[in-house]
């Protein structure tokens, strides 16, 4: 199993490791391009710097997830490169900034009365004297900002930028360990590589060494052609064969669509299996996995993905602003409605089963508490884990206020350590997924929902406003529809979660369950 996943890593190896190179060297270029000349100027005024240094500071404390994350809106709902590189660049600022201010402000100004003694102007004297001098604490500022780019890339993955951080988010999800230690590894490992070849300039500008310069440089370009090479090379093999198909194309042949998944075990799942059947069509597939729920709609509904499958009780709760439950099968309707009408988001149907949120409990804990409903739970001070999604959605809210739950205390926590949590009885209670196989191997019981508090969470296959202008993509997907039932969706999960599989095989068995 290990050397399958281990085989499959080094398979998306290119994509992922040119994604995060293209993108930390894109966001560097640029941060050094505004903090040299921003840092020149403020060198010799006092005034300016403060200010500048004060907030390149500021945006230095804001956390890389959050600052990536907030790009997405800024940026007018655009997912992929463009916000994960404004980000990173924001964060590769202040150590390139800082230095460049401090060595220049650090240069004896008896060496600069020296270079007007002999008649330089300024800009002679800053160019030939003062950049020199201060350029190993100039390239010092480099290494640093270079480090702390590459390692923030792996951030960029619930944006939808491919980078080395797809292996940490997906195995993580989907417990898939050896993922999460190789993208920790290569990680690294680039981060030293690339550290090493700075200091290579770093020391070649404090020695005036044009040998070491140069291999440094040739180390760089046989790191970055390394990286860069055989993704680039793929992607222009694609280019060619869909350009080739579209000559001659009929339905789906030769064109690229773009599927999104969430992050965790049966978005994964789900976004191969619809890559799978996409594929059989002739058409050529991307995906960008591990994207935040308000993000991957956004993507959707701004033409940026073409598929991908969403619940009709978060699209109720955070797209219709809805906190009333109507009744599974109106829900449903009217969020459909709703969703071509104000986005041209074409809903399918459902895929056939639901994954919605329930409060579970480990057997024993629910015996010892007498427990069978969350109203049994009012009062008790019991700890309740749940993804962090769950407790800033109105599902929480009503829940705790119907069911007096204001003695529990709330601990958000990643799903993949929910049911171990309960299970082994770190946390009382969690909001389990009720297609997640862990449910039945761990022996937990969902608790009854006597008010129907907790919405309908049917699984809905959704399309872009572009995607559901063709028939074609419709018609693919087609077959899916109502074809996957809960106990199909739970094995399939638990084959990930509990055997180790990788999405793709769970996605495979789950696609000849469908067409058998």
């Amino acid at each position: 199993m290990m050397s399958e996943q281990l085989a499959e890593a080094f398979a998306v190896l290119p994509q992922y490791l040119g994604g995060h190179m293209r993108l930390s060297m894109a966001a560097i270029a640029c941060a050094i391009l505004i903090s040299l000349p921003l840092g020149i100027l403020a060198a010799k005024r006092n005034w300016l710097a403060g200010p500048a240094l004060g907030i390149a500071g500021t945006l230095q404390t804001i956390p890389g997830l959050a600052l990536l994350a907030l790009m997405v809106p800024i940026l007018g709902g655009t997912i992929g490169f463009a916000p994960a590189f404004v980000a990173l660049t924001l964060y590769g600022v202040l150590p390139i900034l800082r230095n460049t201010i401090v060595g220049l402000q650090g240069v004896d100004p008896v060496v600069r009365e020296a270079a007007r003694g002999v008649g330089m102007t300024r800009r002679q004297s800053l160019i030939d004297v003062e950049l020199p001098l201060a350029l190993p604490t100039i390239v010092a500022g480099i290494r640093t900002a270079v480090v702390w780019v590459v390692g923030a890339a792996v951030l960029a993955t619930p944006v939808g930028a491919p980078s080395l951080g797809n292996y940490i988010f997906a195995g993580l999800q989907t417990r898939n360990w050896t993922a999460v230690l190789f993208g920790c590894v290569v990680s690294a490992l680039l981060a030293i590589f690339l550290d090493q070849i700075v200091r290579g300039f770093e020391s070649a500008a404090a020695n005036r060494s044009r040998r070491t310069a140069l291999i440094s440089g040739f180390a760089a370009l046989v790191l970055i052609g390394g990286a860069l090479g055989p993704g680039l090379i793929s992607r222009a093999g694609q280019a060619g064969s869909a350009g080739e198909m579209a000559d001659a194309a009929i339905g789906l042949e030769g064109r690229t669509l773009t599927i999104g998944s969430k992050p965790f075990t049966e978005q994964f799942i789900l976004a191969v299996l619809f890559e799978r059947v996409l594929e059989d069509e002739g058409a050529i597939v991307e995906r960008r996995d591990g994207l935040g729920s308000a993000v991957v709609f956004d993507a959707l509904a701004g033409n940026e993905i073409d598929v991908y499958a969403d619940y009709s009780g978060t699209l109720w709760a955070n797209i219709l602003n809805r906190e009333d439950n109507p009744g599974r099968h109106r829900l449903m309707a009217e969020s459909a409605a709703f969703l071509l009408n104000e986005y041209g988001v074409l809903s399918l149907g459902s895929l056939g089963f639901e994954n919605a949120y329930g409060f579970a409990m480990s057997r024993e804990g629910a015996t010892a508490l007498g427990a069978s409903s969350i109203a049994d739970l009012a009062g008790e001070s019991v700890t309740i884990g749940a993804d962090s999604e769950f407790f800033a959605r109105p599902e929480w809210t009503r829940s705790r206020d119907a069911y007096g739950l204001q003695a529990a205390t709330p601990r958000p926590m990643d799903s993949t350590f929910m049911y171990g949590a309960v299970r082994d009885g770190q946390v009382d209670v969690i909001t389990a997924y009720t297609t997640d196989g862990r449910i039945t191997a761990y022996d937990l019981v969902i608790l009854d929902d006597p008010r129907g508090i907790l919405p309908p969470y049917d699984a809905m296959l959704l399309l872009s406003p572009d995607a559901a202008e063709t028939d074609a993509v419709a018609a693919a997907l087609s077959p899916l529809i109502n074809a996957i039932t809960p106990d199909m969706m739970r094995e399939a999960n638990r084959r990930v979660d509990l055997e180790g599989q990788t999405p793709e095989q769970a996605a495979a068995w789950l696609w000849a369950e469908i067409a058998h």
